[in-house]
């Protein structure tokens, strides 16, 4: 199998929940690091929203594996950024055990 080609830069973004004294949270995000990745399109669909139309779009994106529990190493509850487009993290898998690279499962779009 054949290395990824890494060629879209990406920022990992992790949410950071501030409690609003009504017992919600207001979220924002803080940015990680950036690190490169191959992004591959996979599926899109229209769904409603509301009363509204609304896009999903799948994408797998590869980048260079770190050790569990390290900050570099993507987690489900983060994001990836590229420029104004957003990929909310689905799932994380070993591309090939061994070979030192995830599959990052992502789904575009306007998320918060």
């Amino acid at each position: 199998m054949a290395a990824p080609k890494l060629t879209h830069q990406f920022t990992l973004e992790a949410p950071v929940r501030t409690e609003d004294g009504g017992g919600g949270a207001d979220v924002s995000w803080t940015a990680l690091g950036t690190f490169w990745g191959a992004l591959e399109p996979r599926s899109g669909s229209e769904d409603l929203a509301g009363l509204r139309p609304a896009s999903r779009v799948t994408h797998r994106v590869i980048v260079r594996s770190a050790p569990v529990g390290s900050p570099q190493r993507p987690a489900p509850d983060q994001r990836l950024r590229r420029g104004d487009r957003v990929f909310a993290i689905r799932a994380i898998t070993e591309q090939m055990p061994g070979a030192g690279h995830l599959r990052l499962d992502v789904e575009e779009g306007p998320f918060q």
